[in-house]
């Protein structure tokens, strides 16, 4: 790939990334591997300039304002730091400060891994909180951080202005309770703690923010008019006086060799730590020095981030364990001599397939070296081939369904084993938690727990029974299956109320294979009931939007199987709904026979927004270009898709000419 096209890809893959991290609070990589793209990228354009445009992440702090929440403008810049990755990096940077300053110091801080905020307080007085943001716009999140305890709502010394910067976090044992309480709910269980952190804060209830205890560390003073300091840590000093909990155990260093002797100390205990970090901050403390230095357009000059690499450790292979999903696809775990690893003890990683297996030539009783896929989720990086011991054997996925011993067989042009009894019970069991899940029927209160409950107890065999709980009601109360009166209560009308949901969700709920809820969606919308859903032809689905023939003959072979029509008659009984609520909001068909593909930000309609424009009037939306495509929707940035749509001649509109053709 040439530098522009890797340039480009960098830009994509970092604005993804940030999407992910500040808006959705659902990080897909570590930090460290997001550092190390903004940092490729950045080498590249400084190296590169003529290939430099305005809008490069690069020139931008991550995150956008939520539209739920109220916007700030920020007083002061709320940007972010240079990353360094190495000992040799920090001592360049220590080093570079001391040639041009005299005798500088520098104080060396835990990176709390959290949500930045500001706080402002007027004459003493608390009066406005707001996230990062853009870095210039944030959200006003005030009366959230009203509800943490360890942020003052009033200080002793009443300065007219006075606003600091800190970082809201949730402790590693908050974190374990909450997460423990979301999986007894049967809900989507947070990834870390920053994720939760990130979620809570930007709740528009502040109850759940005080509920879920957050905490802050206050890092830097921003503003304090009546009142002048000469030094970093005097401000950090002073305002512990205030009643501030600041950044803990700040060191203050005079050169190379101390200020990494501490970020060494710090990356050694990181884990031991009640709290999450992800890094250690390096700044020069005299703030005249500071202002000196200045900033570049997007970080100072005068203070560094060091990211620690995630930890990994050598450990032993003891066996690899064999799981089967809802749609019976074979899934190998290894089972590891237990380990401790990012703060907590690791005994299992997911091997993925056959195809994961082979390539790193994974065998029981390798010795093999794992970390945390972005301090998460354990996973084998690759084995200590020295370490290997003689005639261990090379490992294949079972032949016999470990749970039914029905044959297995492997995908023809995929890299996933399936168990082929439609019958086996671990789909059986998995397919109703998915059922009932907040992906598909979104049944409130219904976890893991509760469903293997009610199997264990012979109160479901498959999906359809869910819908005829109410007569058990007082004998599931006696017996408190699933709780007591209130909890039994709770779970039927949860059950009740889902019965009115939109087809898609059903369709979504059965788990028909490489079907996902966007391609459910798109037959709710094209078909007026289950019945036409059921019925459809080859004929009739292949033509629909990213419908190819694998998808098309699992949903045929799907529905030839006479036990999912006997599951769809119980359903009918139950009342469940089976009429197309998308197919039956169309308000005219001029978009009937038209296909719509969306690339790049509008400027006022989401994506989901103009999708339902389109559905509503008959048309249909695809994820890529091709010579049936009628129409691309191309807002800002738009990316390979509008020039695949140029080169293929296919009309392209914007979102003015869009709203018109919608009038």
């Amino acid at each position: 790939m040439n530098i522009k096209g890797r340039i480009e890809e960098l830009r994509k893959l970092i604005e993804h990334h940030n999407d992910k991290y500040y808006n959705q609070d659902d990080p897909e990589i570590s930090d460290y591997e997001y550092d190390k793209l903004t940092r490729e990228l950045r080498e590249l354009e400084r190296e590169h300039p003529e290939l430099v445009t305005e809008n490069s992440p690069s020139k931008k702090v991550g995150g956008a304002v939520k539209r739920e929440l109220r916007k700030a403008q920020h007083d002061v810049p709320v940007i972010s730091l240079q990353d360094v990755f190495s000992k040799e990096e920090v001592y360049s940077f220590v080093n570079k400060m001391r040639e041009g300053l005299l005798n500088p110091s520098f104080v060396v801080e835990k990176k709390i891994d959290g949500l930045s905020v500001v706080l402002r307080y007027h004459n003493g007085v608390l009066t406005e909180g707001i996230t990062r943001g853009d870095g210039y716009t944030g959200e006003s999140v005030f009366e959230n951080l009203l509800e943490i305890d360890s942020i003052p709502k009033s200080i002793p010394t009443k300065l007219e202005y006075l606003e600091v910067r800190g970082e809201v976090y949730m402790s590693s044992k908050n974190f374990e309770s909450i997460n423990k309480k979301q999986e007894e709910l049967g809900k989507k269980l947070f990834a870390n703690p920053r994720n939760c952190a990130a979620g809570t804060l930007r709740q528009l209830d502040p109850s759940i923010v005080k509920e879920r205890n957050l905490d802050i560390f206050i890092f830097n003073l921003e503003i304090s008019q009546g009142k002048e300091f000469s030094s970093h840590s005097e401000t950090l000093e002073w305002l512990k006086q205030q009643g501030f909990i600041v950044t803990p155990e700040y060191q203050v260093c005079n050169s190379a060799e101390e200020v990494w002797k501490v970020i060494s100390k710090i990356g050694k205990e990181r884990w031991k730590l009640p709290f999450d970090i992800d890094g250690a901050v390096v700044k020069i403390d005299n703030l005249n020095d500071r202002e000196l230095l200045g900033m570049t357009s997007k970080v100072p000059r005068w203070a560094t981030a060091y990211k620690y690499p995630p930890e990994q450790k050598k450990t032993t292979v003891e066996d690899i364990n064999i799981q089967v999903g809802r749609t019976g696809r074979l899934t190998p775990l290894a089972v590891l001599k237990p380990v401790r690893l990012a703060g907590t003890t690791v005994g299992k990683a997911t091997l993925h397939n056959q195809d994961f297996i082979d390539e790193k030539d994974i065998r029981i009783g390798d010795t093999v070296l794992v970390q945390k896929a972005g301090d998460i989720i354990p996973e084998v990086i690759e084995v200590v081939r020295d370490k290997r011991p003689d005639n261990i054997q090379k490992y294949v996925l079972p032949d016999k369904c470990p749970i039914c011993d029905a044959k297995t067989e492997r995908e023809k042009d995929g890299a996933h084993t399936h168990c082929t009894n439609p019958d086996c019970a671990a789909k059986s069991v998995r397919g109703i938690i998915y059922f009932v899940s907040k992906d598909a029927m979104n049944i409130a209160g219904f976890g893991p727990s509760s469903v293997q409950a009610l199997i264990d107890n012979n109160y479901i065999k498959d999906v359809s029974d869910i819908y005829h709980l109410t007569p058990y009601r007082d004998e599931l109360i006696e017996k408190g299956v699933v709780g007591k009166q209130k909890s039994v209560d709770k779970l039927l009308k949860a059950i009740e109320k889902s019965k009115e949901n939109d087809i898609d969700r059903l369709i979504t709920g059965f788990g028909i294979r490489n079907l996902g809820k966007q391609s459910a969606r798109v037959l709710a919308t094209n078909f007026e009931d289950m019945d036409a859903v059921i019925n459809a032809t080859y004929d009739q689905l292949i033509v629909l939007p990213d419908f190819g023939d694998t998808v098309v003959q699992d949903i045929l072979n799907y529905f030839r199987q006479e036990k999912i029509h006997i599951i769809l008659e119980k359903l009918k009984e139950a009342g469940v709904n089976m009429k197309s609520k998308s197919n039956e909001s169309k308000k005219d068909d001029r978009f009937e026979g038209k296909t719509f593909v969306l690339t790049g930000t509008l400027p006022t309609l989401t994506r989901s927004q103009a999708s339902e424009i389109i559905q509503s009037y008959g048309g249909k939306v695809s994820g890529s270009v091709s010579k049936k495509t009628s129409y691309v929707l191309a807002g800002e940035e738009a990316g390979s898709k509008l020039t695949k749509a140029q080169n293929l001649g296919v009309s392209i509109i914007s979102e003015e000419e869009f709203k018109e053709l919608a009038k």
